[in-house]
This record gives structure tokens, sequence and C-alpha cells, in this order.
């Protein structure tokens, strides 16, 4: 069955409006800061509170098997207007620390019905090629999550950091009524039965599913951490560095966007060298990164160390819509959904240990060598996945 061609454009334009919201505290953070005096382990918390809205989203979401019972692009509809909602109640002048928590945590669940959700309404359509479809979908998240960055830089300094906000929020809204209303469920949806609590141990008996499951659980490990503390990179290799000016809110985009591309291309590699091979090969260079990075502090160049933050935001996602595509290949089509949401769930668990920890370790040790714990997820999985290719 062909699929019309405004199919995907419209789900990538939505995907990327949506997840603007993602990241939309952080590039306001220093404002946010000021305004409602928060302390230093601010970041943390607040980019925390996010992945702890979307693992308990998702949970809810795998364990009620929304997306299999619902129309996918009905719950997708909603949950991007809930989280434009919460994303805007952020700009509140009455919010205090726990507020603001709550908030972001709201806008963290909603996203829970988005970005998984998205990704079934794909799969729906793309029974053949799904691994390109989800290259550009994932791409779709990279600019979403990187467009507060590019908003700040360019509307930052002449309006309020509360236009961040107000920005993201109407993008969210907008991607929300062009699913409803420009996109049907797709020919190839399974609508699940009733809520089946055995699905989730289920899905997981699968050796295939395991595996590329657990190849995400490493890339996740060290990805929103990246994506989260590039802005305190360029802020300590700006500092180490005082007769170097860097436009930090300009290069934290293009260190995320460039990510966009990225998947593109790993997506056309891995039709002739295979998704799990090329997922796992990136994931190790991405692995080898995280062990360079501070490094990268020592020496002064500042196109040297720009660029090597343009190379590792390459590979630091790449494999993220490989090893999706994986995932929905290898669980039951009737459960598809809840298989990709619950994998998420325990993927973006892992990203609150590591944004913690690293937060932590930036706050009490201020060496760039605590970057290197970034590298753990990746270097693991790899082992572990050549350990199984040899024995298979």
């Amino acid at each position: 069955m062909k699929v019309p061609k405004h199919i995907l454009p419209l789900i990538v334009i939505s995907q990327l409006g949506c997840t603007s919201m993602w990241f939309a505290g952080n590039a306001v953070m220093p404002e946010l800061m000021k305004a409602f005096t928060l302390d230093s382990s601010a970041l943390g918390y607040l980019t925390s509170s996010v992945q702890v809205g979307f693992i308990i989203g998702t949970l809810v979401f795998a364990l009620l098997s929304i997306a299999d019972r619902f129309s996918p692009s009905k719950v997708f509809f909603i949950c991007a207007l809930l989280g434009a909602s919460f994303n805007l109640a952020v700009i509140w002048e009455g919010n205090s620390s726990i507020s603001l928590l709550l908030f972001r945590f709201l806008t963290g669940f909603f996203l829970a019905g988005i970005y998984p959700v998205g990704m079934k309404i794909a799969a729906d359509y793309y029974q053949n090629g799904l691994g390109r479809s989800l290259a550009y979908l994932v791409g779709a998240l990279v600019l979403g999550t990187a467009s507060p960055h590019l908003l700040k830089d360019l509307i930052g300094s002449k309006w309020p950091w509360q236009s961040i906000l107000i920005s993201t929020s109407l993008l969210a809204a907008f991607g929300a009524f062009l699913i409803r209303f420009f996109l049907s469920d797709g020919p190839f949806r399974k609508a699940g039965n009733g809520i089946d609590l055995k699905a989730i141990p289920k899905v997981f008996r699968d050796r295939k599913f395991r595996t590329a499951a657990f190849g995400y659980f490493g890339h996740m490990w060290e990805l929103y951490a990246f994506w989260a503390f590039i802005p305190l990179m360029l802020s300590w290799f700006q500092s180490a560095h005082p007769e170097i000016q860097l436009n930090i809110p300009l290069l934290s985009f293009l260190s995320i966007a460039v990510g966009g591309p990225a998947c593109i291309m790993g997506a056309r590699w891995a039709q002739s060298a295979g998704p799990d091979n090329v997922a796992h090969w990136v994931l190790l260079i991405s692995g080898f990164c995280g062990l360079a990075l501070p490094f990268m502090f020592l020496q002064s160049s500042a196109i040297v160390f720009i660029a090597f933050l343009f190379f590792w935001g390459m590979f630091v996602i790449a494999d993220s819509p490989l090893f999706s595509s994986l995932v929905a290949q290898n669980a039951p089509p009737q459960l598809k959904g809840t298989a990709l949401t619950m994998v998420n769930c325990i993927g973006f668990a892992l990203t609150i240990v590591s944004i913690q920890g690293l937060s932590y370790l930036t706050i009490h040790f201020k060496s760039p060598f605590v970057f290197a714990i970034l590298s753990i997820g990746p270097l693991i999985t790899f082992l572990h996945w050549s350990y199984k290719k040899r024995r298979a």
C-alpha cells in the first residue's frame, strides 16, 4: 500500500512543534533562576522533573495500553494541548520552586503522549521503511529539543524570557491541530483489546526485542545529559579561556540540531550495513566522545572544541531511530504502542540517574573529567552486544 506523501511531513512537523517544550526551561535557566531565586541545583532538578514526568507518563500509558486501545492521533492531540498549557504555566509570576517543578513534571507527563505516540502513528502507516520514517521523527525531536536555544538567540535579547515559553507552547498547539485535523489513524493500526498487565513481560521474552531495548537504554544514558549540559560545557570552556567569547545559545542549538541530519544519514547507512550493526557502532563512537571530552577543555582552540561538540552531537543521536525501529519491528503488532512506550519509560528513567549524577558532580567537583561518566552506558551496551553477537 502506497502511503500519501504528505503523511510523514505532517507527523514530523507536529513532533517538531510539540517537542520544543522539552528543553524550554533549560533555554531560559539563568532567567528562571534569577526571577524565582533558584539555586545552582535548579538545572538538574528542573531538567529531571521533565524526565520524571515523562517516565511516569510512559508508565501509565504503557500499563493502560493507551496508544493501542485508543486513536493515537486523538491521544496525541489531547496530550499536546495539555502539555502546552503546563509549559506556559511556568511564566506565572506567583510560581515557587515547587510549582515550577510541578509544571515541568506535568509537561513531561504529557510528552509521553506525544513522542512515543508519534512513533506509533508512523509505525501504523509505514510497515515497510519504518527505520527511515523514524529517522525523520527522531530528527524532528532533535530540532524540537534544540529550538528553544535558537529562539533565545533570535528573540532573547529583544523580548523577555517569557516569550520563549509562549513561543514553544504555541508551536506545540500548532502541532496538535495538525495531527488532529489533517491526519487519521494509519491503515496498519491494530487496536488492542483492553488492559493487559502481562503485555510488558510478554514483549521482553523475545531475544531480539531485548537486544534492541538494551541498546536503546545505553544510548539514553548519555543523550539527555549531554543535551542538558551543553550550555554548561560551553560556559566552562569560555571561563577557562577568558579571551574567548562564545554565543552559547546559538552554539547550544547547533550542537543539538546537527543530530537531525545525522539521524537521516544513519538510517541510510543502515540500509546497506544493517540497523543493528550501525546502531551499535555509532553508540561506541559516541561513548568514546564522552571519554575524550575532558581533554578538549585542555586545548585552547574554540574551533576545535565546538567542532568536537558538533561531532558528538551527530553520533549521540544517530542511533536512536535505529534502536526504536528495531524495538517496533520485534514487538507484537497489537502491542507495538505499548512496547515503544515502555522502552521509552525505562530509557528515560536512566536519564534521571545520569542527569542527577552529573549535576551533583559538576556542582561539587567542577572538573571537566566528570563528563566522562556519560560514556558508561554506551560502552557497557556495546560490550554486551559484542558478547551476544560472538555467542550467536
